[in-house]
Parts: C-alpha cells; sequence; structure tokens
C-alpha cells in the first residue's frame, strides 16, 4: 500500500490551523488537516449542559494550579470562544518580564501588525459594535464605570449582529451562525481550494519522513465518535511542511513526544506557559442599589438581574490600559458571561465558598451576579512536565474533562497584578454598596483560563523562545506552530485576534519553505471572503 502523502500538513483546524492552511491550499500545495474533535455544522450546536452536548466540543483540562478551558471540534476555539476581537496595545509587545531584554521578537511591535490585524478583521469580519449591542449586564458595568469617573466601551466582536439572537449559548457553538467562526471563512475557502480536513484524528507524534520528497511523518490515531478514548484506527501521513496548531495545550505535549523521533527539541518547549493574566470575579449586585444608585431598569420592573441576558462580553473598560504604568499594573476589565457548568472551576477567595448554605443563597441569586474578567501581565511562569501522557495531550478522565501535565505556581508579580485588578474592580462595583466582588480564588482551586498562551513560544533569544518570528521551529526547518503557544507573554485583552494575525503573519513564510520544498505553491490570495 502506498504512503498517505501531502504537500502541508495542518494539525489543528482552529485560528493557527486554519489561517495557513487556506493560504498554502490557495496559493496551489496539497493540504491536509487533521483534526482531533468532530466537525458539527449548526444544526449540530445544542443549547443544553446535558452530557454528550457541550462536551463533545469543549474539554476542561486541569493541571497543577490551573484549569484550561479548551475547544475540541473543527474550527477549534473558534466555534467555542465568546467573539471578542481586540488588538493588543502596543506596550504588550514591548514587555520585558522578570527578564532585562525584550521578550516578543525585534520585528513584531503593534506597528508591525497591524496590517495582519486588518487582513483578519476583514476575512472574520469583525464587527464595531454599539450601545444597542450592549447586553443589560454590560450596561451596568459600564453605569457603574460612569459613576466612579471611569470609561467603559462597547466590545467589537467577531459576530454578525443582525443575526445574533443574543440567546448566551456561544460556549456550545452558533446555531445561527452569527458567531464568525473558522466554520464560516478561512476553512470553507480552504476546502474551495482542495485542502481536505479529517475530524477525530488525533497526532500522537512527528518524526522524519523515510519518504523521498518529504519531510515529516506525522502519526495519528482514530478517535471513535462516541468515546474518544477508544482509537481504533492509525495512520501515518507524510508531508514536506507540517503547521502545528494543536493549541497551548496539545502542541507542546506533542513536540515532547516526539523529542527523540525528531533528534531534541528547543528547550523552551512546555515552559513560559501563560494563562493571559486571566482573573475571574463575581460581583453580587444589590439589585436595589442598581435602581437607585444607577438609575436603571428593565422593561419588568427589575433593576437588574440580568445576567444570562445577552452575548456573553459585550462591554469592557480600558483605562487601565496605560503604556506609561509599570509593568503587571496593566489589565482590561471586562463583562463577561459563564454558564453554570464554569462554578465547579474555582471557589471564591472569600466567603461564601461554593459549599454550605450561604453558597446556596449566593447561588439562588445568579441572575444577580454581574460577572467580570480582568486579563493582566503575568510571568509566564506555566510550565509541562517533561513526561507527556502516552497518547493525546491529556488524559482523559471522562467526556470534556481531562487531566493535564502543566504545573502553574504563580509569581509575586503575577499575584501583584491580580491585587491590583481586584482592587480596581472593587473601587468600581463597591462604591456605596452597589455590589460585593468576590474573586475566584487561585489558591484553592487554581487559576482559571481559556486563553492558554506561551508554551512554545517565538524570540529572538534561542535560550528562552522555542520559534523564530515566523513561527518556525528552531532547529526544524519546515515545522511551523502557529497557534496560542506561540504568542511570547500575556497580552492584556483577549487574544483570538492576535494569534490569528501571527498566523496570517506566518503564512507567507510557511509558503516559501513550502516552495523550497518542491510543492507548487505561491502566496498572494486575498482574504475569504465574508
Amino acid at each position: 500500500m502506498s504512503a498517505q502523502t501531502t504537500d502541508v500538513l495542518v494539525i489543528g483546524s482552529g485560528f493557527g490551523g486554519a489561517i495557513p492552511a487556506y493560504y498554502l491550499a490557495a496559493g496551489g500545495a496539497r493540504v491536509t488537516i487533521l483534526e482531533r474533535g468532530p466537525r458539527l455544522a449548526a444544526d449540530d450546536f445544542a443549547h443544553s449542559l446535558q452530557l454528550g452536548t457541550y462536551n463533545r466540543i469543549v474539554d476542561v483540562v486541569r493541571g497543577e494550579g490551573i484549569a484550561v478551558v479548551t475547544g475540541n471540534c473543527v474550527g477549534g476555539g473558534s466555534v467555542v470562544y465568546f467573539a471578542a476581537s481586540l488588538r493588543a496595545p502596543a506596550f504588550v509587545f514591548e514587555r520585558r518580564g522578570g527578564t532585562a531584554r525584550r521578550i516578543w521578537p525585534a520585528a513584531i511591535t503593534r506597528a508591525a501588525l497591524d496590517p495582519w490585524y486588518d487582513r483578519v478583521e476583514e476575512a472574520l469580519p469583525v464587527t464595531r459594535t454599539d450601545w444597542s449591542d450592549v447586553s443589560y449586564a454590560g450596561g451596568v458595568l459600564a453605569a457603574a464605570c460612569r459613576r466612579t469617573g471611569h470609561t467603559c466601551n462597547p466590545v467589537p466582536v467577531a459576530v454578525d449582529t443582525d443575526r445574533c439572537t443574543n440567546c448566551n449559548w456561544m460556549l456550545s457553538g452558533c446555531r445561527f451562525d452569527a458567531k464568525r467562526s473558522m466554520l464560516l471563512n478561512y476553512l470553507p475557502a480552504a476546502e474551495a481550494h482542495g485542502a481536505t480536513i479529517h475530524p477525530l484524528h488525533e497526532v500522537q507524534s512527528i518524526s522524519p519522513s523515510p519518504v523521498s520528497g518529504h519531510r515529516y511523518a506525522v502519526s495519528y490515531t482514530v478517535l471513535d465518535p462516541d468515546d474518544y478514548t477508544c482509537t481504533p484506527t492509525t495512520g501515518t501521513i507524510h508531508a514536506k511542511v507540517v503547521v502545528l496548531a494543536a493549541g497551548a495545550v496539545g502542541t507542546p505535549v506533542i513536540l515532547q513526544r516526539s523529542a527523540l523521533l525528531l533528534g531534541g527539541i528547543p528547550a523552551a518547549v512546555g515552559r513560559y506557559f501563560s494563562g493571559n493574566g486571566d482573573r475571574v470575579s463575581v460581583a453580587d449586585v444589590n439589585e436595589d442599589k442598581v435602581r437607585t444608585l444607577l438609575g436603571l431598569s428593565r422593561p419588568d420592573g427589575a433593576p437588574y438581574q440580568g445576567l444570562p441576558i445577552g452575548r456573553p462580553i459585550t462591554a469592557a473598560t480600558y483605562d487601565y490600559l496605560d503604556a506609561e504604568a509599570p509593568e503587571y499594573s496593566r489589565f482590561s476589565l471586562q463583562q463577561i458571561y459563564f454558564p453554570s457548568l464554569t462554578n465547579v472551576l474555582a471557589q471564591t477567595a472569600d466567603p461564601p465558598h461554593w459549599f454550605g448554605i450561604p453558597a446556596r443563597a449566593l447561588r439562588s441569586r445568579w441572575k444577580s451576579w454581574l460577572t467580570l474578567l480582568a486579563m493582566t501581565e503575568d510571568d509566564n511562569e506555566g510550565t509541562f512536565s517533561a513526561i507527556p501522557p502516552l497518547t493525546g495531550s491529556f488524559t482523559r478522565l471522562a467526556p470534556g474533562l481531562g487531566l493535564g501535565t502543566m504545573t502553574y505556581r504563580p509569581t509575586t508579580r503575577t499575584r501583584d497584578g491580580w491585587r491590583t485588578a481586584d482592587q480596581a474592580l472593587r473601587g468600581i462595583l463597591e462604591k456605596d454598596g452597589l455590589a460585593q466582588v468576590r474573586p475566584w480564588s487561585e489558591d484553592v482551586a487554581g487559576a482559571v483560563t481559556a486563553h492558554p498562551l506561551g508554551s512554545a513560544r517565538m524570540g529572538d533569544t534561542a535560550a528562552t523562545s522555542a520559534l523564530t518570528d515566523t513561527g518556525e521551529l528552531r532547529g526544524h526547518q519546515g515545522l511551523f506552530i502557529t497557534d496560542g503557544s506561540a504568542v511570547p507573554t500575556s497580552l492584556t485583552v483577549n487574544p483570538s485576534l492576535t494569534i490569528a494575525a501571527l498566523a496570517e503573519r506566518a503564512a507567507p513564510a510557511i509558503t516559501r519553505r513550502a516552495a523550497q520544498t518542491g510543492a507548487e505553491v505561491r502566496y498572494g490570495a486575498p482574504v475569504p471572503s465574508p
């Protein structure tokens, strides 16, 4: 039987995988995409938290000191994310962290990345929302900000607001094709140019290929759609170029498992892991004071009780993103909605915790919660165990639940950043008893993030980075990493747009490398039409 071959093999189909897949396919290369999760269409996304629905496409991976929420389907994280689409502030690219030198590659600045941001915003497209698009919860945050002398703004989103029904089930995909995931732009455009997508194909390792003209052999298992722990079929595909985009939890594990086969990998793989500095808080809002202090009420007369109404992310304050402020004191504060499922991931730092009679009373008031996300500057202090699981990116404990190999112990600088954000949030929401803010406690249950970054980061220094500025793995020509693991630092905003812009920026370099291997391909396709 002849070997399976392709010009470019893409591992993962989220932002980092779909974007280069499109440009390589549109340029003439044979492109194959392997995706660990299933392929679902709009009608398959269920408005339910019943087992067998959301946990087909969402994984919660617990490590030591951190829990990560990840996508597991064709389209990856773009299917389950909340669509907030923000450019990282210019100061992010100049960060030094705890080092004496700039962490990001010198070639990447905000100005240098802006043309690539432009392309992504056009392709998705990103909607510049107005106050009419803001949820009631977002309006409460905005009113509280104004009352305390702060600004608040509608958040730009990759959502067709004309199609959006404000159902608030974005974690479970979008039944209305309003959320502009990779399923609606880069992936169908790649398929239109001949790319093939293989769902339920979990990559296990990458090794040198014995097939003439091909550099890498990628081994995979095919998962049972009803039980992801069953792997009835295995296979290998030989490729001239590999684009690894399995996510910041998956990518380092695949590389670690492949290290001996590849003759070694950079020491930075599995280090410098970040949760984007995410810090979640629950504000228990006093309904009476929403009316008396903010002058707000809904048409039905309720002052608030609006946590589940509208899209999950609609408003944020950027007042603390001051380029002149010291590092670790800069952050954004964003109104966000988490479904009740996520309450099992953390406990509040202050009583009541998530157990006992006081907690029952708190949960009974969930409609009066205002959930906030601070995205801060952390220290990239997470690491992955050098011993990966035998298969997969983590040990699957149950559908939608896994045990990862990452460890996250926040440094003093990271904790200072969280503390500063907590104080700012309290200053806005606790004034005159409007609400009581309860940050989720990292001491009890670990940090929680849906924005994992940095586990195979790019940079200019081989000692502290795994990738070149174009995303090529050091010492392994033709092996590129284009997902969140490549992002060198936390961003103080939602990372999806930056991950996508970096993937756009890497596409020409990947194309050149593919052409050097003999693939008939050239770069120059326009962004896919919305």
